[in-house]
């Protein structure tokens, strides 16, 4: 005969509960329906060490079991007891509310219809702030970064110059501090204006020119603000470097990564241009290199991140939608792998048509997915340009798919963004 046979006579067919205060009777026959429960196991414990393993206390005397749990949320177990269904506690968490039934041995499955949808949606919600929250933090949360620049402020006490090094790296970082850090932001973002638009009329053919040696030289006029732009990029990295609280720090910051990106290659094309001064045998391909060099100056564009937050937003959405972007790529290449295969298939025994190969359908199929079109390579035969429809309509929805995630991620970061610049002029 087991323990609770033994508390609970045949004449006796209820057991006492106490729940943070709260008592009840509750039938035997009633908890059997649910042997899996909490409290049904109690009715097979077979000692008073197992009996206290299912409640925090018991009375021999009483013959009452006690529960530190919620008094509230076991109306809603009682109720769970005669229907069979559970239902969901207003102005509970849903995490909670998880944690409790689970404490009492109720599955997810005993939800009621009227609760089961709006459990599943909070449970979804919860999990994505969830996911949303460690992604911020593996960022760097506001706090985190208003912390951070707390403690540069102090690293600076005992360091040479202190003081100085103090106020001009505050003006540096802070565009809101005062009225010299704005002018500052403003003289940056202009210079960086101002060098893509000399990139820009730099590859026009009316600013072309040529030397005695019937060689292309920059026009002079932008040839000078492009040193002069450079001039003022370097000794502004200079300076920062110079200020900062800790050099390594600086040097590894993403945005300090693409200032020294954007400052190198004028220097390594300038000595480029002497070493290809020297008739080098060794150098035949400096012209490659120093084309691949100026290319790199378009990294000045992705100076503006600085001193914009939506950029800033935008880079850390790219980061964090690592699982979206690709599944994005996995399903258009097998939507680019199939759709080239069956216009392969249809259009290969008409010699009019220019998809008669397996790899011009991929560039199709590629070109006809993410709705370009460029119309270079068009299907001719019906077969054809039904399956070109099917191929339009599915990069459509899959395309569509992963937007929706990914632009609720760039608004949750652009907020973000925006709440740290608040707290920083603030602080």
């Amino acid at each position: 005969m087991v323990y609770g046979q033994v508390l609970h006579q045949p004449d006796d067919c209820f057991i006492k509960v106490n729940v943070g205060g709260f008592r009840q009777r509750l039938n035997h026959t009633v908890l059997r329906r649910f042997p899996q429960t909490r409290l049904c196991r109690l009715l097979c414990c077979s000692s008073k060490e197992a009996v206290l393993e299912l409640c925090d206390d018991f009375s021999p005397s009483d013959m009452e079991y006690y529960f530190d749990r919620s008094p509230s949320f076991f109306c809603y177990i009682l109720n769970f007891y005669l229907t069979g269904k559970i239902h969901l506690m207003d102005g509970l968490c849903v995490v909670s509310f998880v944690q409790e039934i689970e404490y009492w041995g109720i599955k997810e499955r005993h939800l009621d219809l009227c609760c089961s949808s709006r459990f599943l949606e909070l449970m979804e919600q919860t999990w994505d702030q969830r996911s949303d929250d460690q992604q911020l933090q593996s960022s760097g949360s506001s706090a985190e970064e208003l912390t951070a620049l707390e403690d540069h402020m102090e690293t600076f006490e005992g360091s040479c110059c202190a003081e100085v090094r103090r106020r001009v790296w505050i003006r540096l970082e802070d565009p809101g501090f005062s009225t010299s850090a704005k002018v500052m932001a403003v003289t940056s973002v202009s210079v960086v204006i101002v060098s893509i638009v000399a990139m820009c009329l730099n590859s026009m053919p009316a600013f072309h020119q040529v030397d005695s040696d019937e060689k292309h030289t920059e026009h002079p006029v932008l040839a000078l603000i492009e040193n002069l732009c450079v001039l003022f990029f370097s000794a502004e990295f200079t300076l920062r470097l110079a200020v900062a609280p800790s050099a390594k720090k600086f040097l590894l910051g993403p945005l300090n990564v693409i200032d020294l990106s954007s400052i190198l290659p004028f220097y390594v094309t300038l000595l480029c241009d002497d070493m290809s001064e020297e008739k080098n045998a060794e150098l035949e391909n400096v012209g490659k290199v120093m084309q691949i060099l100026r290319l790199m100056r378009v990294f000045r564009i992705l100076k503006l991140a600085r001193h914009s937050a939506g950029l800033r937003s935008l880079g850390a959405t790219m980061l964090h939608s690592s699982r979206e972007m690709g599944q994005l790529v996995l399903f258009l290449s097998l939507g680019v792998s199939f759709f080239s295969t069956l216009i392969y298939f249809a259009e290969k025994e008409c010699k009019a048509s220019e998809l008669q190969t397996i790899p011009t359908g991929w560039w199709w199929a590629t070109i006809s997915m993410t709705t370009v079109g460029y119309g270079d390579t068009v299907p001719v035969t019906s077969a054809g340009r039904l399956i070109g429809t099917l191929c339009i309509v599915c990069g459509l929805l899959i395309v569509a798919l992963p937007i929706t995630n990914i632009f609720n991620k760039f608004s949750k970061f652009h907020q973000r963004q925006r709440r740290f610049e608040v707290q920083q002029n603030r602080a």
